[in-house]
This record gives structure tokens, sequence and C-alpha cells, in this order.
């Protein structure tokens, strides 16, 4: 008898799908919500656009501090640190008495090395280094003193011990002022961080601005599909599959939020490189804008969906627990 044999029995039972089936499917359900949620959003194209708008330029407003502030460190980047001191002379200095102060400097026992840089030789330097070089030939005495460019030993490199020598060398009677670059480095160096900690609070508030937009996008979707939502819930429909349409909207917000802040940002780039690059050029710079890399534009993209994954996410979380105490 038919029942009797095993074999024949296996052949009529139910074959379990297998694991490529069930993978092939769960890709599709998934496919299907993507692009059904990205269909939903555009059924509504002004509430969409200004939505996508309002969290577009917000986004567009932290890449931009970003940038700025990026732009700046890149026009800085090539000064490096040094603890050289610039000792200014008086004009009325004599090369004679220039020389002896040279000596003298040599022999403190913090000084490494002196290099001498003549009034000629800072005025051809100021000639091939400044649009108003011209400007020397018309008068009649160099205007520029002698320079003498005293590099402490390596020994000496915290600011205090600086301001301890600067002040030695501006008490000599032939100074007329000493400088030292690591002062006003270590001022810019302090005003960069400064502007890093503003970009950083600027990002997470902006953040904190797509989230809740989002959010509340999400929750005013959800209102709009309450009775919707309320018969799947009958159905025996789970949390994972009504949260599902929902995350996948709040995916597409960010995600083309965040390329439309990219083609803000870039045309705003655009806009100011010719004005930038005729101010580099007075100044006899190279100086050129840096854009959003490849880097910086796929980790604006995947924050910004991710923010709108949470979004989505944070509200659905209450929103759900309120439909079932209905």
């Amino acid at each position: 008898m038919l029942k009797d044999n095993p074999r024949s029995q296996k052949q009529m039972g139910t074959h379990e799908p297998s694991f490529n089936t069930q993978f092939h499917s769960y890709l599709d359900v998934h496919a299907q919500t993507l692009f059904s949620s990205l269909g939903r959003l555009t059924r509504a194209p002004a509430a969409f656009m200004m939505t996508l708008l309002v969290l577009a330029i917000s986004m567009a407003l932290s890449s931009s501090f970003y940038l700025l502030v990026k732009n700046f460190q890149q026009l800085t980047g090539n000064v490096n640190a040094s603890n050289q001191i610039s000792v200014f002379l008086k004009l009325e200095t004599t090369p004679s008495n220039v020389a002896k102060m040279r000596e003298r400097i040599m022999l403190d026992t913090q000084v490494q090395s002196v290099q001498l840089i003549t009034p000629e030789q800072a005025a051809a330097e100021f000639k091939a280094n400044s649009v108003f070089g011209e400007a020397l030939d018309a008068l009649q005495k160099n205007p520029l003193p002698a320079v003498l460019v005293v590099l402490p030993k390596s020994s000496l490199e915290d600011e205090q011990g600086l301001n301890a020598l600067i002040t030695h060398f501006e008490q000599m009677p032939e100074v007329d002022s000493a400088k030292s670059d690591i002062q006003w480095i270590s001022r810019l160096r302090a005003i960069i961080a400064v502007a890093n900690r503003v970009v950083l609070l600027l990002s997470l508030l902006f953040g904190m601005a797509v989230l809740l937009i989002i959010g509340n996008t999400i929750r005013l979707e959800l209102q709009d599909r309450h009775q919707e939502v309320l018969i799947t819930q009958l159905v025996g429909a789970t949390h994972a599959f009504i949260r599902r349409p929902f995350l996948y909207t709040g995916f597409w917000l960010g995600f083309l939020a965040s390329i439309s802040a990219w083609f803000i940002v870039t045309v705003f780039m655009l806009f100011l490189r010719q004005p930038v690059q005729a101010l580099s050029q007075q100044y006899s710079g190279s100086f050129e804008l840096a854009f959003l890399n490849y880097t910086e534009t796929f980790t604006l993209i995947g924050f910004a969906s991710f923010l709108g994954v949470l979004g989505a996410w944070l509200v659905l979380g209450s929103q759900l627990h309120a439909l079932e105490s209905e």
C-alpha cells in the first residue's frame, strides 16, 4: 500500500522552502516596501518637497559651517609652529652695533643660532612677496629695520620660557620689539579649536532638528493611516510588519534630503570659488576651495539616512503602543 511505502510518503509530503527561496522572498518584500513608501511620499508632492527642502537646508547649513572651518584650516595648514624669535632692531642701529648685538645674543646659553636679516635683504624680500613692494622705490630711505632671527635651544619650547626670553631681548637698548611665531600660532590654533567646537555643536543642533522634523512627519503619516494600521493589527500583523513602510519613509526623507543638501553646498561653494581665487591671486597665492570629498559625502548621506530611520523608529515605538491601548 502507498502508506506503507516511505519513499512514496516522502515524494507526496510537503517540502520546506529552501533558504535561497526564503531569502529571495525576504528581499522581494523589502524591495516592494522600499519603493512603495517612496511612491506614497510623492503622492503629496507639495508637502513632500517642503519637508525635503527644510531638511536639506538644515543639513546644508551644518555642512557649510564645516566646510568654512575646513578651508580655514587648509589656508593655515602650511604654517608650521616654530619657537624662533624675530628681534626687530631700531632704525638708528649702525651695522657695527648690529654685529655686536648678534655676537652678544649668540653667547646666551639659551640660544642655538642667530640669523641676521639686513635692511637691504628685508626690502628685497618685501618687494618679491608683496604687491606693495614697488612703494619702497618711492621712498628716499629704507623704512625696514635689521632683524635678528633667534632660534632658542630645543629644550626651550614652552610659551612661558619663550616669553621670558622675549622680555630679556626687549630690555636691550638696541631692540625695538621682539615677536615669536609660536605666540600667534597658538592663538590661531585656539581659534580653530573654538571653530571646530562650534561646528560640532551646530551639527548636533541641526541633527536634532532633522530628527524632530522626520519624526513629526512620520507621526502625521501614521495618523493619516490610522484606520489602516488598526485593521492590520486586527488581522495579526506584527509591529515589525507595521513599522517597515514607515521606517523606509524615514530613510527616504533622510537620504533624499542629504543628496539635496550636497547639491546646495556644492552650488554655494562654486558660487564663491571665482571670487576666492581672484582674492588669492591678489596676494600672490594659489588657494583652492575645498569641497566635500567622497568620504565626507558618504558620511553625510549615511548619517542623514540613519537619522531618518531613527526618528521614525522613536515615533513608532510610542505611537504603536498607544494604538494597542485603544
